[in-house]
């Protein structure tokens, strides 16, 4: 008799549709109907964007709250992480300025600013934090960051000295950057930028030339305000004494990347943090088998995506992942088969895709049973 499998669930989110632990469980159940002896790993997975916090509380740490200044300007409840009793918070920027908050995204790209990711950095330097992990992903703003270092302290201000608003509109009469006034508290702390764009701040690859357009820069303004983001970083960065702009990573979230790293963050693998934080490795340690997952797979997981750091994690334990994803791009195929033993989408047949949005949950488990019975009857 084959002893009973062991199998890693490692998805990420499924983007407006379910949490990586909600698709984790869903997996699960389906693989329950044909190994109900299975040991089940569940790794919830995350990249640094929307289900960061999610993913990473669901091995330990305290879920707190806090008012702070949404992308629209109006008060949102923003979650955080408190983990290893303080020593570390977790925020997630979705949490305050993500792009599915219809709230946030009801006024223009170029009115939103991110003053709320910095209000919540200065609630974890009150409360004496200095380590804290930030996810940047699926942000609605393009502000350059300017509203989180107005937050902690940053000056902006127009040729006859008045303060400007931190945001696309305020920084097109930008003429100065003080940074006199920047939270002391800074130089003491370690900063972690989860993310996986490696774009710089400004220019053909920046911020707002790729990014811009799905969070509603018209095409038609994507060079003015590439523009401002462009003075805005070096007025900035004279100010602060540190040159980041073109950095790999600087052009995350619309720019937060950017001024994080000009506070001095160190930018990172989203995935990897998250890999490490949920001790995924330790969880490949003799298993048989890892599936992981997305809302959607393309040629972009490959550039650092979830599933593709997931898999990489995998290969070097030796243990074949298979990817289970809300769909898969069929022109990638041959590039996602040389890091995954099989690509499956949910539908079984035509659907609509808010059908399978509503329904993720049953379809991953539908799909997840007879992948088991695909893989099982390869093995045994």
């Amino acid at each position: 008799m084959p002893r009973r499998p062991v199998v890693v669930i490692a998805p990420d989110s499924f983007k407006g549709s379910v949490s990586s632990l909600e698709a984790a469980a869903a997996i699960g159940r389906g693989l329950a109907r044909v190994w109900p002896e299975a040991e089940l790993r569940i790794c919830p997975m995350a990249d640094g964007g929307e289900g960061t916090l999610d993913a990473i509380l669901a091995r330990g740490g305290e879920r707190r709250s806090c008012a702070v200044t949404g992308a629209a300007g109006t008060r949102v409840d923003a979650a955080y992480g408190w983990m290893n009793d303080g020593a570390i918070v977790v925020i997630e920027a979705a949490q305050v300025v993500g792009l599915t908050d219809t709230a946030g995204t009801a006024v223009d790209v170029e009115q939103r600013s991110t003053r709320g990711v910095g209000e919540l950095i200065r609630v974890a330097l009150d409360a004496g934090v200095r380590r804290l992990m930030i996810g940047v992903g699926g942000s609605s703003t393009n502000d350059g960051g300017a509203g989180m270092l107005a937050a902690l302290g940053l000056s902006l201000v127009d040729a006859k000295g008045q303060a400007l608003a931190p945001t696309p509109q305020g920084l097109a009469s930008l003429a100065a950057v003080d940074a006199h006034a920047l939270d002391p508290r800074l130089g003491d702390a370690a900063i972690t930028i989860m993310s996986d764009v490696n774009n710089p701040l400004c220019g053909e690859r920046g911020a707002t030339a790729i990014f811009g357009p799905q969070k509603g820069v018209r095409r038609k303004r994507i060079a003015e305000l590439d523009a401002r983001l462009a003075r805005f970083a070096a007025l900035a960065e004279r100010a602060i004494g540190r040159t980041v702009s073109t950095l790999p990573g600087a052009g995350a979230a619309g720019g937060l990347g950017f001024a994080l790293q000009l506070i001095g963050g160190e930018m990172r693998s989203g995935a990897q943090v998250v890999a490490d934080l949920v001790g995924l490795d330790a969880a490949l340690t003799g298993a048989d088998w890892l599936i992981t997952g997305e809302g959607r797979s393309d040629l972009q997981t490959l550039l650092g995506k979830t599933p593709w750091v997931v898999a990489q994690r995998a290969a070097a334990k030796n243990v074949p992942a298979t990817l289970l994803s809300g769909g898969v791009d069929s022109d990638a195929l041959p590039e996602l088969a040389q890091h995954f033993a099989g690509c499956f989408a949910l539908p079984a047949g035509p659907a609509a895709l808010a059908d399978c949005v509503a329904n993720a949950a049953t379809l991953l488990a539908d799909r997840a049973e007879q992948i088991a019975r695909l893989f099982g009857a390869a093995r045994y």
